[in-house]
């Protein structure tokens, strides 16, 4: 796995965790920041041919 590839899953598990929490303490604003940046994330997976597997919420 190359440095893009494992940056991209690791900002991935992050953001993941993040959007957790902020649901959990029923923090919205930041849950829609979380989100946002989670479908980033994704798409920049996507364009790039990244498998994202089993790690999303």
């Amino acid at each position: 796995m190359d440095a893009f590839t494992a940056g991209l899953l690791q900002r991935i598990k992050s953001t993941e965790s993040d959007l957790t929490r902020a649901r959990e303490d029923g923090d919205d604003f930041l849950a829609d920041v979380e989100q946002g940046e989670l479908d980033d994330l994704h798409r920049l997976a996507a364009e790039h041919g990244v498998e994202i597997g089993a790690t999303s919420v």
